[in-house]
């Protein structure tokens, strides 16, 4: 459902995606990795087609996002790192609003807002405006936002941030029931909550792609080293590093 095919994108001289080439069949979980300014946040927003890449295909759901861009964001929800949302908007009006902008009319909108009010437990505050919303909520919003009109693929860009430790859990069994016929796509700095949910890893590296290999076979080989997940990862990430210096 997601390709991408050595993809890299440039900003002036600076390259913030280098050649990276993966993909992500339906039913999958698969957790992206990578430091600070890795190009986690830039590879999701050429997905969304928010950013064009300078070279290589992206597809998503069968659609090429250079020329394809309205079919490909038919096809994604997409929750970013920020999460901009309409302050002033009712929790209400705003899922409605979303579901509209999203081609949902009658019926079927009422059917996705009391779905996606019900996934995101999002009761309680469907009357109070946005920005009355405590952090967690507003990030249980930005969700709700995102799949009101049942995606395929989703791309979710730290989309834990702000929960508490109960919602954290609630969003990892939240996410598995969604993976069956969908892509998922989602980016964190906390391995230990990827690793959790996730059945594959991707970790970037100053925009290269220096690990793509499942959890079980990861910590097949953690086990068998006497090693840590934690510590496969910094080293795979430390010797990328070293190999982009000396190259």
């Amino acid at each position: 459902m997601i390709r991408v095919e050595q993809a890299s994108r440039y900003y002036d001289d600076v390259c913030a995606v280098d050649n990276v080439s993966f993909s992500i069949g339906s039913g999958e979980i698969v957790g992206f990795l990578g430091p600070n300014g890795a190009g986690k946040s830039t590879l999701l927003k050429m997905l969304c087609t928010y950013l064009p890449a300078s070279s290589g295909t992206l597809e998503v759901a069968g659609h090429d996002v250079a020329s394809e861009p309205l079919a490909v964001r038919e096809k994604i929800g997409y929750l970013t790192e920020h999460n901009a949302l309409f302050e002033t908007m009712r929790v209400s009006r705003l899922l409605r609003f979303m579901g509209r902008a999203r081609g949902l009319r009658g019926e079927y909108l009422d059917q996705r807002i009391a779905w996606v009010t019900d996934a995101m437990t999002l009761g309680t505050v469907t009357g109070r405006r946005v920005s009355e919303c405590s952090k967690g909520f507003r990030q249980r919003i930005g969700l709700a936002c995102s799949l009101i009109h049942d995606p395929p693929v989703l791309l979710l860009d730290e989309p834990t941030h702000g929960l508490d430790p109960l919602q954290v859990v609630a969003f990892r069994d939240f996410i598995r029931e969604l993976a069956p016929g969908r892509a998922i796509l989602f980016s964190s700095h906390i391995l230990a909550e990827v690793a959790e949910i996730s059945s594959r890893l991707l970790v970037l590296q100053e925009g290269r792609l220096c690990l793509d290999e499942t959890v079980a076979s990861l910590k097949a080989r953690a086990d068998k080293e006497n090693n840590s997940l934690e510590g496969l990862v910094i080293e795979r990430v430390q010797a990328s590093a070293a190999e982009r210096s000396t190259a």
